[in-house]
């Protein structure tokens, strides 16, 4: 009977140490596998969480930590385009002639031309300036257009991906508790050579993402990272210096 029980024991106690080794191998595993399918989730929101402060930037000379601010932003403000047709040659620039100067010379003659008399569309204005306007023809500007566009924002940026109605996803972390990126702006940076460079950086640490999958090995992936310097979680941009606005996956 003891020989049966201490049998039936060590049996009990083999079965129970091979489920701990094949777990201490697969947790690693599975751990890995969510973390990477939830980074890319994550990656995608902070690569268009990028697209909005960029364009954000571009019409303010300034980044924003107010993530509402950049919803309304996006849900309210044209993005400007310029469609270009002709170019300067290197022998109009080398005499002076610059993009700005161009665009002027072009805007004044057309301005002209409409007090004189009115034209059916911008084709036909256009063509009438470069071929009678004398400042045009003197510089060589025949052929040389910019005209300025302004389409919807979201779907220019986002190419139907997100609408006015679910904008407000891309300032959310997947697979968190409804948890907004962090988001810090430093618009006051200025290298060493006097140039002032508005930076960002926006957030999501391994804490918030991760958090309901296995604690140590959690942890043990923030201390990983933490040892080597680097933030631990997904990152774009840097407020400490320009970076082009990277993420810490690329």
């Amino acid at each position: 009977m003891n020989k049966t029980i201490t049998s039936i024991l060590l049996g009990l106690a083999a079965c129970a140490l091979a489920y701990f080794c094949i777990s201490s191998v697969l947790t690693p595993i599975k751990f890995e596998d969510q973390r990477e399918k939830r980074e890319v989730a994550v990656v995608k929101n902070l690569v268009a969480l990028r697209a909005a402060e960029v364009e954000f930037h571009h019409a303010n000379n300034r980044y924003t930590a107010n993530l509402d601010s950049l919803v309304l932003f996006l849900k309210t403000a044209p993005k400007k385009e310029v469609l270009k047709e002709g170019s300067l040659t290197d022998k109009q620039l080398e005499a002076g002639l610059t993009e700005h100067k161009a665009v002027k010379i072009i805007n004044t003659a057309k301005a002209k031309a409409q007090r004189k008399q009115k034209f059916a569309d911008e084709d036909e204005l256009y063509a009438f300036v470069w071929a009678n306007d004398a400042e045009v023809k003197n510089n060589g500007l025949q052929g040389f257009r910019r005209d300025t566009i302004y389409k919807n924002m979201i779907e220019e940026l986002y190419k139907g991906e997100y609408t006015a109605d679910n904008i407000e996803q891309i300032i959310y972390i997947p697979y968190s508790q409804n948890e907004r990126f962090e988001v810090e702006v430093n618009n006051n940076y200025t290298t060493s050579q006097g140039i002032r460079i508005p930076l960002f950086e926006a957030r999501a640490h391994f804490n918030t993402y991760l958090a309901d999958l296995n604690d140590q090995e959690r942890v043990n992936l923030i201390d990983k990272e933490t040892k080597l310097e680097h933030y631990p979680g997904l990152k774009v941009g840097d407020i400490e210096a320009p970076n082009n606005n990277a993420g810490n996956w690329e």
